[in-house]
């Protein structure tokens, strides 16, 4: 009888002291941005937005997001959170996207380009958002491959899935 006792009293605890363990020895190395874009970027890219009669609204980062849905829920993703999306991406001057997923992908938001590290934690799970991004927030003057050139402005619609 003591021994059941014991176990009912010492399990939980070592449940819980497994469970700390798991979670405190899970490390993240990112930071939030700090990343701004220049005068000289933003003011292009909203001329651009403007001319085009582009609904937005501005980041200070110099990022220009639209939310089309919120999402909803209380996790609001943060640089070392998990989170799945659908999303299209393109050069600002084209419709042609450079990269897609349309089934959900899942990135760590560190890892991603400033832009989408400011524009993801606008929503929340089940949100969409398109982001307009001034080249020093998305692949700067190396631009990517071939498929996106140096100092590129970039355009995503993302739809977020789930936050981890």
């Amino acid at each position: 009888m003591h021994k059941k006792i014991l176990l009912l009293l010492v399990l939980p605890l070592l449940l819980l002291t497994a469970c700390n363990k798991s979670s405190s020895s899970y490390t993240c190395n990112y930071k939030a941005p700090t990343a701004v874009a220049s005068a000289t970027e933003i003011a292009s890219l909203k001329a651009y937005l403007d001319s085009n009669s582009i609904t937005y609204t501005a980041h200070p980062s110099g990022i220009f997001y639209h939310i089309t849905e919120q999402g909803s829920g209380t996790v609001t993703p943060v640089v070392c959170s998990y989170v799945t999306v659908k999303y299209m991406g393109r050069l600002l001057t084209t419709t042609t996207p450079f990269d897609q997923n349309t089934t959900g992908t899942t990135f760590q938001l560190g890892q991603l380009i400033e832009g989408w590290k400011y524009g993801i934690p606008l929503i929340k799970p089940g949100g969409s958002i398109t982001l307009y991004i001034p080249p020093s927030l998305g692949y700067g003057a190396s631009g990517s491959g071939q498929a996106i050139p140096p100092n590129s402005n970039l355009v995503f619609t993302i739809e977020l899935l789930e936050v981890q």
